[in-house]
């Protein structure tokens, strides 16, 4: 991995202010686009849990089976996520935006349309395959637009919308079913998608203007992806086993929560829908916050995601020890920072490590694999609770994930790439000083 001597800023793991160029104005107008898709695709993948019994009920299928619509769903989305990121280093994240937007919200009004259990999960492959390309193609934008500093500043706010999306689905939604149905849900939310892939087409550009007064524009040529560089990173290998152990963690946790909490502990289904939306609302606030902080510590970034992860793990450890009502309420909210903030840390590193021409390529691919540690923890989870009959072993199981996570940020390096690929050849001087890692 190499790097300019003036790119790299050995004390903090971030790139010198003296290399970056000036920022243009319009990159605020990118995040919250960028923010608003991957917010709404949230919000869609998170109608799924107030929705499924009423699914079930409409469609005949038995409780049991109905996580097999989620399967679909994260088959897609894993697939998508990889493809996706290469698709938006070759045509630009604007077109991968707007058909991520229009096509998932196509597949949500489909979804909502469907009568048999087989076009169900036709419906839900759909909606994941085209609703996990958004992730990668907002990474490139940012990647694109924002530098130094403000670049962790905004992945914090990015990534808010993973933790809203599941705090709107189940504020909003509940309601919405009781009073209309489950199938007005999809259709709505569906048709808000591909309105907002539209206004992405007209709004978006996928790259500042050049010069001075340029015309802003997307790219005017495909550009083969750079997949072959990512995968020779250490950096980036380390880091996508990491969030793999990280992801292990939270979406462990989001599955399987209420329901240890209600069948372990006896709380009341209410009060456990509280205490999870509680751990959901503090991830939103403070995700922006550690972005910030992030970008201003006199020490690699890298300290910080494992110091919260190893918090993270001890909050599993100590939530799963509680017995009291109000003991939960209080854990939640440390829990909820300590479940979610070590994630715009570890997806600023992937823009760093990676350089603005293979960002996309590099955020679809690694978050392709963190995915899949969502996908595999909670059949070890369950598995583990059915065996013991322990929540405590549950919550172990859990914490193992983050505690890994936390190890393996360590090794990771201070050498960062910031040239373009085409200049590339010419970036091979050693960062100045030390690595920070």
């Amino acid at each position: 991995m190499t790097t300019s001597s003036s790119a790299f800023s050995p004390a903090s793991g971030a790139p010198a202010a003296s290399a970056l160029p000036a920022p243009h104005p319009r990159r605020w107008l990118i995040l919250v686009l960028a923010w608003a898709a991957f917010t709404m695709t949230s919000l869609d993948r998170s109608v799924w849990g107030p929705a499924a019994p009423s699914v079930g009920q409409a469609l005949g299928v038995a409780l049991a089976s109905l996580g097999v619509f989620a399967t679909c769903y994260y088959i897609g989305y894993v697939v998508s996520n990889f493809l996706g990121g290469l698709a938006s280093d070759w045509v630009g994240p604007r077109v991968v935006l707007t058909a991520s937007m229009v096509l998932a919200g196509a597949g949500m009004v489909f979804f909502g349309s469907v009568e048999s259990f087989a076009l169900g999960l036709v419906a839900q492959a759909l909606v994941g395959f085209f609703a996990g390309a958004d992730y990668s193609a907002g990474a490139k934008s940012i990647s694109s637009w924002f530098t130094g500093r403000e670049r962790t500043f905004a992945v914090g706010l990015f990534t808010t919308a993973t933790s809203l999306g599941t705090v709107v689905a189940n504020l909003v939604v509940p309601t919405m079913i009781a009073e209309h149905g489950w199938r007005l849900s999809y259709h709505l939310f569906g048709a808000i998608s591909i309105v907002l892939g539209l206004v992405i087409a007209v709004l978006h550009r996928s790259r500042p203007p050049q010069a001075e007064g340029a015309e802003l524009a997307t790219p005017t040529a495909p550009r083969t992806p750079h997949l072959g560089r990512v995968l020779r990173s250490r950096d980036l290998i380390v880091l996508g086993i990491a969030g793999f152990f990280s992801l292990w963690g939270t979406y462990g946790f989001i599955t399987w929560s209420n329901t240890l909490m209600i069948e372990g502990k006896g709380i009341d289904p209410v009060h456990a829908g509280g205490i999870v939306a509680l751990f959901a609302i503090t991830a939103v606030v403070m995700k922006p916050v550690i972005g910030l902080v992030a970008g201003r510590v006199p020490f690699h970034r890298k300290y910080l995601a494992a110091g919260i992860l190893v918090l993270f793990a001890l909050m599993l450890l100590a939530f799963g020890a509680l017995g009291s009502l109000p003991a939960f309420y209080i854990a939640a909210p440390v829990l909820g920072f300590a479940a979610y903030c070590y994630s715009p840390i570890q997806n600023a590193l992937i823009l760093d490590y990676a350089g603005a021409g293979d960002s996309g390529s590099a955020a679809g691919t690694l978050n392709a694999v963190w995915q899949l540690g969502s996908v595999v923890v909670p059949t070890v989870v369950g598995a583990v609770f059915a065996s013991t009959g322990s929540v405590y072993s549950a919550f172990v199981t859990l914490a193992i994930g983050p505690l890994l996570a936390a190890l393996l940020m360590l090794p990771l390096s201070g050498r960062f790439r910031s040239a373009a690929p085409e200049d590339e050849a010419t970036a091979t001087a050693p960062a100045a000083g030390p690595a920070a890692g």
